[in-house]
């Protein structure tokens, strides 16, 4: 369609410019007119700047499956398309929505490669300006990002550092007191070789020793009433058969799951003046199976949380790859375990049937440390006890993750601004801005899935919904921030 200098000079865009330069826009541009139906796709390389003259366009973004309308104008000189045109080929250049018209519309329309000319020559301390801010912005927003990950990495180092030390001192504690009693064990073990234990004494003795071991390995698990009770019964017996001490062994033998009728039998394989030792070599016994269990334990415990920093980290596995969610979900609450501290009760409403996805393990795993951290310090805003819901759920043909947090809530007239970059509520220092906004370009950009919230006081969920299945750009990493 034929271009006029006057219209194009009407719109807002162009008015301050010459009439020379109205007239190069027209011959190097052109007005086209189109049919109600897609003018660009978003993901398409940008190739040409768009003016509308008349008309009703509407921008959309992909979010997962869905088409999000983002825009919807009739404003004469509105524009879009390659607008970073002037960027050139330090920035890819791709379409970053997708734009239709309602009606029958007229466009100025100039290439991208042309834009990129007129706007250096006409305009280059504003290029100069405007490159300035893009890849200041961009430098920033990466730096600050790397920063948000190194103090979440200290905080969880924190905090793993923190259980893993607790589980290692009792380890090491009953290493030093399982050496003292092995000691002990070997001088009883030498008093009674050396007294009147008859070969079928001794052989009663080491065979009621081995079913005692087992018994501990067996030992049920007893309520403190009913411990209690059993350590009263326990103490009678041990003091009528004049045991030395028997008020402190007596916890030991109800810890490993002894009882009276289990005395008896010890009783009645040795004569009445030996009774005490035998007793006591029992007791070592007792005890020396149940520090080994608790170094057991603690060794496990210490195992466990190595496994559950390297699912955390996804050090050893490929970068993409099919995952169980609830692993990546268990992990993160075990390594935030020590941030979320005692007065925060953390339930898991997980749904065992979905299925696992093909995903980004290591970065859904930051996804999980922000949102968690986020509600974390909402709930112990409030300066109360608080819970943290994390549910998993199919959602038609994708899946849910929700984190429910009983805090104060998003207030509505910031809520819609929570996910740009750099917005914070906290106060300076204490906060970039950025956690929301890396899990949403994690979320959406990386895994072509949808993050939102719906909050109200006391209620506040974050909602993350991936896809079942891989889309076919998921080939090779991408770039998220």
């Amino acid at each position: 369609m034929p271009c006029s200098p006057q219209e194009i000079g009407s719109l807002f865009l162009f008015e301050k410019l010459s009439p020379e330069q109205l007239g190069r826009l027209c011959s190097e541009g052109r007005v086209e007119k189109f049919e109600p139906g897609p003018v660009y796709t978003e993901g398409e390389p940008a190739t040409c700047f768009y003016v509308m003259l008349e008309g009703t366009v509407v921008l959309y973004r992909r979010v997962g499956h869905d088409d999000v309308e983002v825009s919807r104008t009739s404003q004469r000189g509105v524009y879009a398309g390659s607008m970073q045109a002037y960027l050139g080929d330090r920035v890819q250049q791709m379409y970053n929505n997708s734009m239709r018209v309602t009606e029958p519309t007229r466009f100025f329309v100039l290439p991208a490669d042309t834009f990129a000319n007129i706007m250096r020559e006409w305009f280059p301390m504003a290029v100069h300006l405007l490159e300035g801010l893009f890849f200041g912005a961009k430098s920033t927003q990466r730096a600050i990002g790397q920063r948000e990950r190194l103090l979440a990495l200290g905080s969880l180092s924190a905090g793993l550092t923190h259980e893993l030390n607790n589980p290692a001192a009792a380890a090491v504690r009953a290493t030093a007191t399982l050496r003292e009693r092995v000691g002990k064990m070997r001088h009883k073990l030498r008093v009674i070789s050396a007294g009147s234990f008859s070969p079928e004494t001794l052989a009663n003795l080491i065979d009621i020793q081995e079913r005692t071991a087992e018994r501990v390995a067996k030992a049920p698990a007893l309520s403190p009433l009913e411990a209690s009770d059993r350590e009263d019964v326990l103490s009678d017996w041990l003091d009528d058969h004049d045991i030395p001490e028997g008020w402190r062994i007596a916890p030991t033998f109800v810890q490993a799951g002894l009882d009276s009728d289990w005395l008896d039998q010890v009783a009645a394989a040795v004569d009445e003046e030996l009774l005490p030792s035998a007793i006591g070599w029992l007791n070592y016994t007792v005890e020396t199976e149940l520090l080994m269990d608790e170094i057991a334990d603690s060794t496990t415990r210490i195992s466990h949380l190595v496994d559950a920093a390297k699912q955390y980290s996804q050090l050893d596995r490929a970068p993409y790859q099919v995952a169980d969610v609830h692993e990546l979900l268990d992990s993160t609450l075990l390594m935030l375990s020590g941030k979320i501290g005692p007065r925060i009760k953390v339930v898991k409403e997980y749904d065992r049937t979905v299925p696992r996805i093909p995903a980004y393990p290591a970065e859904l795993n930051q996804v999980w440390t922000n949102l968690i951290d986020n509600a974390v310090q909402a709930i112990n805003g409030t300066g109360d006890e608080g819970t943290l819901t994390v549910r998993t759920a199919l959602d038609h043909d994708r899946l849910l993750v929700e984190f429910r947090d009983t805090g104060p809530g998003v207030p509505k007239e910031i809520r819609g601004r929570i996910f740009d970059p750099f917005f914070t509520t906290k106060p300076v220092g204490e906060g970039t801005g950025l956690g929301l906004d890396i899990s949403w370009r994690i979320v959406v950009n990386k895994h072509h899935g949808t993050l939102q919230v719906e909050s109200e006081p006391g209620d506040t969920r974050f909602q993350v919904l991936l896809p079942l299945t891989a889309a076919e750009s998921d080939t090779a990493p991408e770039e998220t921030a």
